[in-house]
């Protein structure tokens, strides 16, 4: 045992004492390796501290608007496509009044608007604009002092924005009235200023356009007495900062210098933008200046109100094809010097979007189910009934929100002829009636026939109406879904593509 013992403890002194060097090149390997481990540790550390940082920052960029003023009586949601309303504003404010002109005081007006859909196979988008100058019903919306506006009929598009005369303008209200006029439930509202949209085009390194002829500073402002210099000359070329936000609002001395017209060169622009964002490719390198440069440029609604949502969003649509994305104008046709929406068009266009039917017909609904399934039996195939040559009129005898649409497309896809759709002088019918005039009772029948349980009523004048009540609203879908193949071809022969080459359909109106 002590012979054992007293090996054991002699070791460390054996031969010279080279293990306790090799101990020594242990401890020195050792300090290295700590050495290594610390400074990982703090280079991680100021990566975290730094991404902690930038994601602070997008953070603090991002400015939100008051959801309180969202309507309570919206269009109910889908679990297919969502709908984004982008809204262009020409507010004076942080800066803007250098680069848009007039008073920095003046009130916020939207001088550009469109909705997007994102279809549910995340293939397909189309935006479609409305212009400014629409005829349309602009329901309650929230004032700066909590109170409610009154129901405006016949009224401008763009006057929604400007409700409650702020200088920063209305986005709840647009986006009320955009579910008022559609039926779609708008899940995202985004709006750019002046000063936004000049940085982003800063950030891409600038977005291709083509002009049909020379631009001056006369076809801008048309209160020049003079030409003035050369804007852009014709051709294709390369925009960016305030030079591309002269080329979108120009609308003077280019096409017919209508406002449809310049819808048109927007469509072009948004078209080039993207295809530039695509070319790029969504990097690191890239995404995050996009990012910073678009945070600091938008006011969104709260579901999108911190950088990882917006982010996360636009990295959703980064599988949406070029050619898939489209842009079209909502039917319309002249009022006098004002625009009206132009029906049973809308109505179809609507109700294809809802199904997520593209302009062509094609489902792109990616295989997703559309919600909850009613309980009711199905209502009698359109299929079943046809309405051809019988004119009617489809008025919404309920407060549900785009219920005229509905009952619309179902008509359309019968065969009826469609004259428009209105809200009824009285909102409480329990069920639908179709009214007729003298004569007409058999036309009506066929109407009838499409709503189970709907009442006839003989009223004056060569008419047929059809008054929506709730037993309507909370029916099933007609068994063949009401949902239209395609759109009607004025619409999807007038669409843009964001492949298309920004020098082809340079007649801007």
């Amino acid at each position: 045992m002590t012979v054992t013992s007293s090996r054991t403890t002699a070791r460390p002194r054996h031969r010279g004492g080279r293990p306790a060097a090799r101990d020594r090149r242990r401890r020195r390997g050792g300090g290295r390796l700590r050495t290594v481990l610390v400074v990982s540790l703090s280079l991680l550390v100021l990566v975290s501290a730094g991404a902690g940082w930038l994601y602070l920052k997008l953070n603090g960029n991002i400015s939100t608007f008051d959801s309180d003023g969202l309507s309570d009586d919206r269009p109910d949601g889908t679990s297919k496509g969502e709908n984004v309303l982008v809204i262009g504003s020409d507010a004076r404010t942080d800066g803007n009044s250098a680069l848009g002109g007039g008073d920095k005081g003046d009130i916020g007006r939207s001088d550009t608007a469109f909705l997007l859909h994102i279809y549910a196979d995340h293939r397909h988008a189309l935006a479609v604009s409305i212009p400014r100058d629409t005829l349309v019903t602009i329901p309650p919306c929230k004032l700066p002092d909590g109170s409610w506006t009154e129901r405006q009929e016949n009224t401008m598009f763009n006057a929604a924005y400007s409700v409650g005369q702020t200088a920063k303008g209305n986005p709840a209200c647009t986006q009320n009235t955009v579910e008022e006029l559609t039926g779609l439930r708008v899940d995202h509202t985004v709006v750019v200023d002046f000063k936004g949209f000049a940085r982003l085009t800063e950030v891409v390194g600038g977005v291709k356009v083509c002009l049909p002829q020379d631009i001056y500073q006369k076809d801008l402002n048309p209160n020049r007495s003079t030409r003035g210099e050369l804007l852009f000359p014709q051709g294709e070329q390369s925009v960016s900062g305030e030079k591309a936000l002269d080329y979108v609002r120009i609308r003077h001395g280019i096409g017919d210098g209508s406002d449809i017209g310049r819808i048109k060169r927007q469509q072009a622009f948004v078209a080039s933008l993207l295809k530039k964002v695509k070319s790029d490719g969504l990097t690191p390198t890239k995404l995050l200046p996009l990012a910073d440069a678009a945070t600091a440029s938008l006011t969104v609604d709260a579901g999108l109100g911190s950088a990882d949502k917006l982010i996360s969003f636009a990295m959703s649509l980064k599988d949406i094809d070029l050619h898939n994305t489209k842009f079209v104008t909502v039917p319309w046709r002249y009022q006098g010097s004002r625009v009206a929406v132009v029906e049973p068009d809308a109505d179809a266009l609507w109700a294809a979007l809802k199904a997520d039917r593209t302009i062509d017909g094609q489902d792109a609904s990616g295989g997703r189910s559309g919600g909850k399934k009613k309980a009711a039996s199905a209502a009698p195939s359109p299929s079943a009934v046809d309405g051809t040559g019988v004119t009617v009129a489809v008025y919404n005898g309920t407060p549900v929100s785009g219920l005229g649409a509905r009952g619309a497309a179902r008509l359309t896809a019968a065969g009826f002829t469609v004259t428009g759709t209105a809200t009824a002088t009285s909102q409480d019918h329990a069920t639908t009636v179709i009214q007729y005039g003298p004569g007409l009772k058999d036309r009506a029948e066929k109407a009838a026939a499409l709503f189970p349980g709907a009442a006839l009523e003989e009223i004056g004048g060569a008419v047929i109406n059809v008054v929506l009540g709730q037993s309507f609203a909370t029916a099933a879908p007609a068994a063949s879904s009401a949902a239209p193949t395609a759109v009607p071809s004025g619409v999807s022969d007038d669409a843009r593509s964001a492949d298309d080459d920004p020098c082809a359909d340079l007649s801007y109106g």
